[in-house]
């Protein structure tokens, strides 16, 4: 089935959106659906065509409905291109501060995880916000190599698509990264050739569904158990 359909998630409409005059009501329900649509991946991938057959309305009335959600800055869209520049995929993300931030990456939440002692190839200050500053701002002190397993795995975003994201999904982004960090350099760091993006993203759900007393070694453990299972 495609996953577009598997619509398992609650939808919002907050009350920025709920009491816009601005927008039609059809648009406040389809932003609600992106909503849903987006507590899985941290962005919705849905295609207009998707949308018009859930509808019963026009492929250009979605596209007009969407485009106007985009234009009063409640949701940001990036499309991604292969290497010919065609666009392969639409990713619509949900603006949770519908107003243009001029600042570097802006959710500093501050964490005590602490990052494996054996690590010597970098001056990583050990946290978790530490960590991810140095990804984002494509430090030389993190490895190539592991920069080229979160690119494989499309976790690193772009400083304007990560302010507008979730809280919630930059801290789920930020913890994932931290764990890996941790496998690559632990002798389990053969496992992340064959991680893959959305296993990964309903570990870290399951895990946290389980609410363990820690979180993080709970789920690194099921990562690690997963793809030792696999390899075997």
């Amino acid at each position: 089935m495609n996953e577009e359909n598997q619509i398992s998630y609650y939808s919002i409409i907050p009350a920025t959106i709920r009491y816009d005059n601005r927008l039609k009501p059809a648009e406040k329900l389809i932003y609600s659906e992106i909503t849903s649509l987006t507590n899985r991946m941290g962005y919705c991938f849905a295609s207009n065509k998707y949308f018009a057959n859930l509808y019963g309305v026009t492929i250009h009335t979605v596209s007009q409905w969407i485009s106007h959600l985009e234009k009063l800055k409640y949701v940001y869209i990036e499309l991604i291109r292969d290497t010919s520049k065609e666009i392969k995929e639409r990713r619509i993300y949900i603006n949770d501060t519908p107003y243009v931030q001029k600042n570097t990456y802006p959710y500093i939440f501050k964490s005590t995880y602490p990052i494996y002692k054996n690590v010597q190839d970098n001056n990583i200050n050990s946290n978790i916000d530490d960590l991810f500053n140095f990804i984002i701002n494509n430090s030389n002190q993190i490895p190539k190599k592991f920069y080229d397993i979160l690119e494989r795995l499309e976790f690193i975003y772009t400083e304007e698509i990560l302010n507008i994201m979730q809280k919630d999904k930059v801290q789920m982004l930020k913890e994932i990264i931290y764990i890996l960090y941790e496998i690559y350099n632990s002798n389990f760091n053969n496992l992340l050739s064959q991680v893959k993006r959305e296993p990964l993203i309903n570990l870290y759900v399951l895990a946290q569904e389980h609410s363990p007393s820690d979180l993080l070694n709970y789920y690194k453990r099921a990562i690690i158990n997963k793809y030792t299972n696999n390899s075997t």
